[in-house]
């Protein structure tokens, strides 16, 4: 009976690792937007508007693998943080520095901005992760407001807020260029974004995913049964901190422009709400509340572009009243009530 246990709990692991269905349709529809309209039937081409959305497209890619990073931390590990954006302006910093001073090959640029902000999370882990509750989220806050006045102070090489210049942006392999369409930047930031999901998903569904899980949930007993809280959680906030840094850089290198913006607290509160939108510890919660946000903030910005965070107040009162859980947690429960129904 003792073997039986874990041998349970490994299969059981096992099957929430399996892929489903909607998830390889979902990632199969983010390469529709690459179809060009001449290929579909001529009924369908005057409706097919996806290729004119290119930029916008890699701008959600990009805002979902910040969510993803924060989801990590706060919807996994019970980690709440309102300076996560310190890690994603590192990482965009980094990768412009690297472009303007030293080389321009981006995926050496997105490899150099991970460690970066990776070995940011995992020094300032050992001050965070002492804390709980509001003096958790005091001092995240300061770290990111803290990061953010250091970038505006050295402005000889930032830019401050005339925001970095001279970034250049290589191509890919040394072959992909980037275009004024955005096409190779939606490939780039799409498959970069489906790389770091596919590391955050064996993450989540592995012993150590189940460990951080068990800490969030009741940290005392884990303790009890001699799991390594602090060194979980340390791990799982440098990872995190490596997949903002990753974002960050994307962003860079996609826009080719870098700005004290990538710091301050706005973004850092943006992908909370996002997060709530979705779901919370959901990682498909993180993607759909990007997608969410960001098409709302570019419908509501052209219907009223000095207002337009009223309308995503309302609209975030609206899922936290009638989905608590986001989006997807709301469509589970809808779901979990047909089929007993």
């Amino acid at each position: 009976m003792a073997e039986a246990a874990p041998r349970g709990m490994t299969d059981w692991i096992a099957s929430r690792a399996r892929w489903r269905i909607g998830e390889i349709v979902f990632w199969l529809a983010c390469l529709l937007p690459l179809l060009p309209a001449q290929y579909l039937p001529s009924f369908l081409q005057p409706f097919w508007i996806f290729d004119r959305y290119l930029q916008l497209l890699s701008q959600i890619a990009i805002t979902a693998l910040f969510a993803i990073s924060l989801d990590l931390i706060l919807g996994y590990a019970g980690v709440v943080s309102l300076g996560h954006a310190a890690f994603f302006g590192l990482g965009a910093y980094a990768a412009g520095l690297i472009s303007k001073f030293w080389f321009t090959d981006p995926l050496l640029g997105l490899l150099c901005s991970a460690l970066l902000a990776g070995a940011l999370g995992y020094i300032s882990s050992f001050v965070i992760l002492r804390f709980h509750g509001l003096a958790l989220i005091m001092i995240t806050l300061g770290l990111g407001q803290l990061l953010a006045e250091a970038a505006n102070s050295a402005s000889w090489l930032t830019g401050g807020a005339d925001a970095l210049q001279g970034i250049r942006a290589g191509k890919i392999f040394g072959v992909f260029e980037f275009d004024i369409y955005g096409q190779t930047a939606y490939i780039y930031a799409l498959v970069v974004t489906f790389l770091v999901f596919l590391v955050a998903r064996r993450i989540t569904n592995s012993p150590f995913g189940m460990s951080i899980r068990g800490i969030r949930d009741n940290s005392r007993r884990m303790l009890a049964i001699g799991a390594p809280n602090q060194q979980h959680l340390r791990r799982v906030f440098t990872i995190a901190a490596a997949m903002a840094g990753v974002a960050g850089a994307l962003l860079t290198q996609t826009t080719q422009t870098c700005s004290l913006e990538t710091l301050n607290f706005q973004r850092s509160a943006d992908v909370l709400v996002i997060l709530i939108l979705g779901g919370v510890g959901r990682l498909y919660g993180a993607m759909a509340g990007a997608i969410i946000y960001m098409i709302a903030r570019d419908i509501f910005s052209d219907v009223n572009p000095q207002y337009w965070y009223f309308w995503i107040g309302l609209l975030l009162i609206a899922v936290v009243r009638y989905m608590p859980d986001g989006l997807l947690g709301g469509l589970s429960f809808l779901g979990s009530k047909l089929r007993r129904s």
